[in-house]
């Protein structure tokens, strides 16, 4: 057995299986391409009412995540327990404001994907015309750039932005998708990553698109967002791509963070 499975925080088994998800989390960020290097981030609520999240520390590659690593920190980014690593407050501005207003958010995964960001770019966003793109019919927020930092006076206009949505587009900057497991977000934002790669591609090519209806477009979004809300698919998709994650760097004769152990059935399903 991994010695990592004997948590050697000592902390909750609750908290202990969030880190193991919230690690592997990063690392299948990393095994798809989708990281922006040591920026970004990802962050998960811990259970409780101290709003305490779970962080990256700032300065490692997201490979070098580990569930012990992982930072605990307030909603300013500030950190609650010793560690020797730190946190970047202004890269987590971001995580705090959407964490601060949105209960239902336990999850929030921020990227600056090349496909997504030129989505972003682009004055109508979303077009919601392939089959990915549909799904996100009706779903996606969008925000009006300000500058690379969130300030505190952006926050209740970002949150404003938001509204009752789970997907957040900034313009000319990424894509912000929030669930209420990590499970959850992972999925929503494979779907967002799908729906620009495809975009971008057709949009490269000559032709007119075929154009879609919106009762159309509104039924996949509703058979998506029921899909999303049933967590043994979400937990399904996202144990699937730990496993692929792990047998490709087996392969490659290379460690996998998805190779720490992880119990069969979460105590806590909200996680």
């Amino acid at each position: 057995m991994n010695s990592s499975c004997l948590n050697p925080l000592n902390v909750s088994q609750v908290e202990w299986e969030l880190r193991v998800k919230l690690a592997q989390c990063y690392h299948l960020i990393d095994f798809f391409g989708w990281t922006e290097t040591i920026f970004n981030h990802i962050s998960a609520r811990l259970p409780g009412d101290e709003h305490y999240y779970l962080v990256n520390p700032f300065g490692l590659n997201y490979t070098e995540i580990t569930p012990e690593n992982l930072l605990k920190v307030d909603l300013a980014g500030n950190k609650v327990t010793p560690s020797e690593y730190d946190a970047n407050p202004a890269g987590f501005a971001l995580h705090s404001a959407v964490h601060g207003a949105r209960d239902d958010i336990r999850c929030l995964i921020h990227t600056h994907t090349t496909p997504v960001s030129a989505i972003a770019q682009k004055q109508h966003g979303f077009k919601n015309d392939n089959f990915y793109g549909a799904q996100l019919y009706g779903r996606v927020a969008y925000h009006t750039f300000e500058g690379i930092t969130l300030f505190e006076d952006e926050k209740q206009r970002m949150i404003q932005s938001l509204g009752n949505q789970h997907i957040l587009v900034l313009h000319n900057h990424g894509v912000a998708v929030g669930e209420s497991s990590i499970e959850k977000a992972f999925f929503l934002l494979w779907t967002v990553q799908r729906a620009a790669e495809i975009q971008c591609l057709a949009d490269s090519m000559q032709g007119a698109d075929v154009l879609l209806e919106d009762p159309i477009k509104q039924k996949c979004a509703d058979l998506t967002q029921m899909l999303i809300n049933d967590s043994g698919f979400a937990d399904k998709f996202f144990k699937a791509m730990v496993r692929k994650m792990h047998e490709k760097a087996k392969a490659a004769g290379g460690a996998s963070i998805s190779n720490i152990c992880q119990p069969a059935h979460s105590s806590n399903p909200s996680i």
